[in-house]
């Protein structure tokens, strides 16, 4: 007998807003403790494992394939802080790393810090946090967080002993910063209901979490506060941020019960980052500078008007971030997409650093000695693995140290990559990474997994993946598309693609897709859709607007009640979002989500097959709004294609916190396109 799909109960909820209705069927889903709730959850991932038994096999082959390739004994490659050499190591048969040191002498013995495998044992979920090491070198600071909702209890180890002190912070960002005593301890503690930063905090080892001080409370709910140390460690560094305003108050780590004063007072718009340089500050900023400059200003005299240029606005280039070194400081920028390093020799002149590859991409790693000479950079494309590289700034010299092995006989010669442009449909030229095996034949038979984004000016640049290599051995291609949301073209690639021009996104998508069928890399019968979180947001309004052009979709931990969500300031991320998408009560805001809203745009017609993905504890995008959206589709849809809803009862946002344990989703994505494949015309 056919399993049948989960019935839903209905209960109609009145939502009115601006004189507007909408009734909301499937509100009461938002009720996590209530047994019904589960019990339809549960129920779905039944269906789907009974819907999905013929790929069982698949499924587990994908996995262990996918695991093979990664080295069961791997260690990162060594970064020096305070004398000591620090690196993780994970080990045979074991899910989760071991953090080691050691002193930067050729025989000394190794310390192990924190074996997260043994605090992780028993628990469904287990996330270690950001760590610190007090100035002494004595203790270790972590958060952990045994829910997947990235709130996070502070612990302390006392690293001679290996006691745990009996000091816990619960309900922070999960990092610890140190003043220079070794003694007092800053913190961001969040909003329980939230889970917005929005109190600093400063606490005394040995003493009781209630009489930690509040240094900093954050009132405004459309800013975060964190805190966090500057590379120098001279100031401990407050940063209040919202999406288009930043404030930063500063204070000296050796004077940690002082009063922190503000580097500079908000303005709405102004942007601003900041970087301690023996005596000045460097501050990345779009004051007058769209994508961002880059100025200097004395120690003593930060505000704005003290503030001098150093490197000019370019209108093609982005400035995105700036590590400081003593005698060199290093730009992180993207043009065209692709992102460069230059490197400015204090005082004398600046180069770029070179990479093999046309489109790739490079990120600086860790650099915590601001004195050293050489800088930790890390590089991969969609063809070359991760590969983890010190370059010696002075002399120029390139030196690998580590390239993420792959196991299974790879060969980055058995695959090809391509950069296109596609034309948009209002005249700009959208960029696509697009990488398979050799062999891949552009008649249109072959099947495409195109990815996409496009929010918060995040962009999707063409990375390595190890699991990927399990479709493109299997003929599909993967391409990503870099829609307007991103800022893979500067800040206005970004600014074209939120609040009232968030539909760049969809129609940018739509057109790539297009753009790929009619130049013959597939058609519509071998075309495939992916994206996650806001990604999954814009496969919810594509299939609305275009459900014919796709094959199947992956929509994971999709963000699809967007009225609904924008409306509730309680719910996580809420109010600090207003920027990114608008806030609905303002009427015109409203109108505009109202028309690609995914969950409100569902309509009685044919689908996609589709997967949609979930975690039961998910702070990011709650898990009702993939549940209420599926329940709305098998209500309206009049296709008899596959839907599906997988909740993981015990995670979050991030999906399974075990390093292989997170493949298996990845093996279910992956088995059910390869299903729909093998049954595609």
């Amino acid at each position: 007998m056919q399993p049948t799909p989960p019935n839903v109960r209905q209960e109609p909820t009145v939502l009115v807003e601006h004189g507007h209705t909408r009734i909301d069927p499937y509100y009461w889903l938002n009720q996590r403790e209530n047994p019904e709730v589960l019990a339809y959850l549960a129920a779905e991932n039944a269906y789907l494992r009974a819907q999905m038994a013929h790929t069982d096999g698949l499924r587990e082959t994908l996995f262990q394939e996918i695991v093979s390739r990664i080295p069961q004994n791997d260690q990162s490659v060594p970064y020096l802080e305070r004398g000591y050499l620090y690196f993780s190591r994970y080990e045979t048969g074991l899910e989760y790393p071991v953090y080691l040191r050691k002193k930067d002498a050729p025989d000394a013995p190794e310390e192990t810090l924190l074996n997260v495998n043994e605090h992780a044992a028993g628990k469904a979920y287990y996330q270690i946090g950001e760590r610190s090491i007090s100035p002494d070198n004595r203790i270790l600071a972590f958060g952990e967080d045994t829910l997947g909702r990235r709130v996070y209890t502070l612990r302390f180890r006392d690293l001679a002993s290996g006691q745990f002190l009996e000091d816990s912070l619960p309900e922070t960002t999960g990092l610890a910063v140190w003043a220079q005593d070794g003694r007092h301890i800053f913190y961001t503690a969040k909003d329980p209901q939230t889970l917005r930063g929005h109190k600093v905090m400063r606490h005394v080892l040995g003493t009781p979490v209630e009489e930690d001080v509040t240094v900093f409370h954050e009132s405004d709910e459309t800013f975060d506060a964190q805190v966090y140390l500057s590379k120098s460690r001279k100031f401990i560094i407050i940063l209040s941020s919202q999406t288009i305003c930043q404030e930063f108050r500063v204070l000296e780590a050796d004077r940690p019960e002082g009063e922190f004063r503000v580097f500079h007072p908000r303005e709405r718009g102004l942007e601003y980052h900041i970087f301690h340089h023996g005596d000045c500050f460097y501050i990345r900023t779009n004051l007058g500078a769209r994508n961002f400059r880059l100025m200097v200003t004395p120690e003593g005299d930060t505000e704005k008007n003290n503030w001098r240029e150093v490197v000019p606005h370019r209108e093609d280039v982005l400035l995105e971030d700036v590590e400081v070194f003593r005698d060199f400081l290093v730009l992180s920028e993207r043009q065209r997409g692709i992102t460069q390093l230059q490197v400015l020799e204090l005082g004398k002149a600046s180069h770029y650093i070179a990479f093999p590859e046309a489109v790739y991409l490079a990120c600086t790693s860790v650099n915590l000695d601001f004195g050293s000479e050489v800088l930790r950079l890390s590089y991969q494309s969609l063809t070359t693995p991760v590969s983890t590289f010190d370059y010696h700034l002075r002399t120029r010299e390139m030196q690998l140290l580590k390239q993420e092995a792959v196991l299974g006989g790879f060969d980055p010669g058995h695959y090809a990559s391509e950069r296109l442009y596609v034309p948009s449909r209002d005249g700009v030229q959208i960029p696509v990474s697009i990488v398979y095996r050799k062999g891949f034949a552009k008649d249109g038979s072959g099947p495409l997994l195109l990815y996409g984004y496009g929010s918060y000016g995040l962009s999707m640049d063409p990375y390595f993946s190890i699991s990927r290599l399990s479709l493109l051995d299997r003929g599909f291609a993967f391409a990503i598309a870099h829609v307007r949301g991103g800022e893979e073209l500067g800040r206005a690639w970004y600014e074209d693609g939120k609040l009232f021009k968030k539909r760049n996104t969809f129609y940018d998508f739509i057109d790539c897709a297009e753009f790929l069928v009619a130049h013959g890399y597939t058609t519509p019968a071998h075309l495939y859709g992916m994206g996650g979180s806001a990604g999954g947001l814009l496969m919810g309004a594509v299939v609305n607007l275009r459900p014919d052009l796709w094959n199947g979709i992956v929509a994971a931990v999709p963000f699809v009640d967007v009225i609904t969500t924008m409306l509730d300031e309680s719910i996580p991320l809420t109010t600090f979002e207003f920027d990114e998408w608008g806030n609905p009560k303002d009427k015109s805001f409203y109108d505009y989500m109202l028309s690609y809203s995914p969950y409100d745009n569902v309509a009685r017609k044919d689908y996609p097959a589709m997967l949609v993905t979930t975690g039961l504890h998910d702070s990011q995008v709650q898990y009702w709004e993939p549940a209420k959206w599926v329940a709305k589709l098998r209500e309206l849809k009049t296709d008899s294609n596959p839907l599906y809803l997988y909740t993981n009862m015990d995670t979050g946002h991030s999906g399974a916190s075990g390093r292989f344990e997170r493949y298996r989703e990845i093996a279910l994505e992956y088995s059910f396109l390869l299903d729909r494949e093998a049954a595609a015309p």
